[in-house]
């Protein structure tokens, strides 16, 4: 049996695999904080922003979608990682997970389950209803876009940190 963290980094990349779609005007960050430095503060774990094109009106019709792993049933009982300020939002969760937590799931929340046919990837087992989001469209793209620069930094550093510069 794997332990909690091997199932959390598998499901976040399954996750990473389901957002890479080939919609260039998609765009997703992990770890997204708000109310950072405050005793209110919140992190979803993934959040998409999606357009309905790439128009000013567009933009600001698009949906945010957001993503909560839980890889077991006491990290779904735990008070943490239940952030759901999206348009949008789903549990990713394994089905033996979902299978037992069901029936305490928001109706507006959907879940995405590993799939079975291939190693890679999440579908949809149960699709999300819209949900009125918490914060506005400029502060949650702020938000979004600081989390997508943090992790391209680490990424920089890193990379440096390998080439021995």
């Amino acid at each position: 049996m794997c332990d909690r963290k091997e199932i959390t980094r598998n499901l976040g990349e399954r996750l990473e695999v389901y957002l890479k779609c080939d919609d260039v005007r998609t765009y997703w960050a992990k770890e997204v904080t708000f109310d950072y430095g405050s005793l209110n503060q919140s992190r979803v774990d993934y959040m998409l922003f999606k357009p309905v094109n790439n128009s000013t009106s567009g933009i600001e019709k698009g949906d945010f979608y957001c993503y909560e792993i839980k890889s077991s049933v006491e990290d779904f009982k735990s008070k943490n990682g239940h952030n759901f300020l999206g348009d949008y939002n789903y549990y990713v969760m394994p089905q033996d997970v979902y299978d037992k937590v069901k029936d305490f799931i928001p109706f507006y929340v959907g879940v995405l389950i590993p799939s079975v046919d291939n190693n890679i990837g999440v579908y949809i087992i149960r699709k999300a209803k819209r949900h009125n989001r918490d914060y506005s469209l400029p502060l949650m793209l702020l938000m979004m876009f600081r989390s997508a620069n943090r992790d391209k930094i680490k990424f920089k550093v890193k990379a440096k940190v390998e080439e021995g510069v």
